[in-house]
């Protein structure tokens, strides 16, 4: 029998301390985790191979935010699943989220429920 493929996560967050702590939490959960501390080096990233799933901090370097991120992983294929972090988050913005189709935690997370949601999600997103 076949084993399963590893779920490949990118890992969008500017605080390079955070950044490790979800890097290493989602490791230990069995994800191949690529990390970025900026929009540009999740655009790097993007362009060299496919996620399964998309963690990514709202507020990122000078102006830019996970909204962009997530519109390029789209852009690139509309089914990858967008999880967005955030320590504030102004009904606006969630809304603007939700409708989009991302997941929405604020920070800090609660870490059982945070994996959970990811293990669904995924599960919804290949069947």
């Amino acid at each position: 029998m076949a084993k399963a493929k590893k779920p490949e996560v990118l890992v969008v967050e500017d605080e390079a301390s955070v950044l490790l702590t979800y890097r290493m939490m989602l490791e230990e959960q069995g994800y191949i985790v690529s990390p970025a501390l900026s929009s540009q080096e999740a655009e790097a990233l993007l362009g060299k191979k496919r996620f399964d799933l998309v963690l990514c901090d709202l507020s990122l370097e000078q102006n830019h935010t996970g909204f962009e991120v997530f519109e390029r992983v789209r852009k690139r294929d509309p089914k990858v699943p967008c999880v967005m972090l955030t320590g504030y988050a102004n009904r606006e913005t969630t809304e603007r989220a939700e409708h989009a189709g991302i997941t929405v935690f604020f920070k800090p997370i609660e870490i059982d429920d945070f994996l959970q949601t990811l293990k669904a999600i995924l599960r919804n997103s290949h069947g």
